[in-house]
């Protein structure tokens, strides 16, 4: 079995050794994104739940970005959700910026009792574009 070929955005790599897990693993020409929350600089959880999905994505676009992917790549999302009824309005008009025009990706939304004190995460496996 080959090594993992794990791939890191800028900054935040204390979040990901704290908890021994890399941000994404690329395997061929996917690309595998652990889940990304909404946290501030100092690794907590931003109150505001609206900034929370923001920067939610935002991390995500950051991992993305790194492997050289954007949102136009990604082909599969899972989300997670603390209270889905309450927050499906402000995580939808958040993913609708971020994702942009159809064709969508595929996407799951789980509601969930903990996400060690966050209300959102979300993750995504994106195709990994070829170079021309």
């Amino acid at each position: 079995m080959s090594k993992r070929d794990a791939v890191f955005p800028a900054g935040r790599q204390a979040l990901y050794e704290m908890h021994h897990y890399s941000a994404a693993i690329r395997s061929g020409d996917l690309l595998f994104v652990s889940g990304q929350v909404g946290s501030r600089e100092d690794g907590s959880p931003e109150p505001d739940f609206e900034k929370q999905v923001q920067l939610a994505f935002d991390n995500l676009s950051a991992v993305l970005k790194a492997a050289g992917c954007t949102f136009d790549d990604v082909v599969d999302v899972t989300t997670f959700h603390t209270d889905p009824a309450a927050q499906v309005e402000t995580v939808s008009a958040v993913r609708l910026k971020a994702v942009g025009e159809p064709p969508y990706p595929n996407w799951t939304a789980v509601g969930v009792t903990w996400l060690s004190g966050f209300d959102f995460e979300i993750k995504a496996i994106a195709r990994i574009p070829q170079p021309a």
